[in-house]
């Protein structure tokens, strides 16, 4: 995504300056003293950090300037929150923050609408979370997290299913180096049959060039809806062996028609 992009909002990202440790706590001991110059160079000193950061979503079809600029928001809010008593480095402690930041960008600006009272909820219910997590040292329930909130369980569930950000099913999901397996891989179909196909007397015909156990993967997959991990239990094939004959019998069924 950054390849050949050096300039971002203005900034030539091949000259941003890198800080030392040292360097930088002699510059957050003076920003707490009140130096503003200290703050800038803080800033500036850790774009680097921003830009590997939203490289992560360099997937996402999204305009790299603003992500650059939401992430920079993040960036800020890390270098005023930091401690320098926390036994922690800066950038562990920055890169969740400029990521949360970045996600909660995504969510609000997500094409599928969700409504403020129900985004309030969900970002109420992941602060929530986190706490409960120092104090429990587990992950809480949703309903130990609805009882914190004094909201029902079933709002939690769907206010935090709200904000979950769709995804492609071409989306990889596995890869062995061979095919890769997709989302809608795994998408089981409720239909058990889909009489159109059944009816086509020329997919009947050429589903008969096709070996048997090509048949076999086929009628399983499209016409009983199971996924392709049901058919390698059923068959006792790997998942990925039942990717790749199934793309190839499908791509002979096509030549046949």
């Amino acid at each position: 995504m950054l390849a050949n992009k050096v300039e971002i909002c203005g900034v030539n990202t091949a000259k941003l300056p890198v800080l030392s440790n040292a360097k930088m706590r002699e510059l957050f001991k003076a920003m707490k003293d009140g130096d503003t110059s200290a703050r800038e160079k803080l800033i500036s000193g850790n774009l680097r950090l921003v830009l590997s950061v939203i490289q992560r979503f360099n997937n996402r079809g999204e305009n790299v300037d603003d992500l650059f600029q939401v992430g920079c928001i993040g960036l800020i809010k890390a270098i005023d929150n930091f401690d320098l008593e926390q036994n922690v480095k800066f950038s562990t402690y920055a890169v969740p923050m400029i990521i949360g930041e970045i996600r909660r960008y995504l969510r609000d600006n997500n094409p599928i609408r969700v409504s403020r009272s129900l985004r309030d909820i969900a970002y109420k219910a992941l602060q929530v979370r986190d706490s409960l997590v120092n104090r429990y040292a587990r992950e809480p329930s949703v309903g130990e997290i609805a009882q914190e909130l004094k909201v029902p369980r079933e709002e939690v569930v769907f206010a935090l299913d709200a904000i979950q950000e769709p995804i492609s099913l071409f989306e990889p999901v596995y890869h062995d180096g061979g095919d890769p397996i997709f989302v809608m891989d795994q998408v089981k179909d409720d239909k058990e049959q889909d009489t159109n196909w059944l009816e086509d007397l020329a997919v009947r015909e050429a589903m008969n060039k096709l070996s048997q156990r090509e048949r076999h993967i086929l009628n399983l997959r499209f016409f009983h809806g199971k996924t392709q991990m049901e058919v390698a239990e059923e068959i006792g094939i790997s998942q990925a062996q039942v990717s790749r004959l199934e793309k190839a019998a499908l791509q002979r069924l096509r030549r046949y028609i």
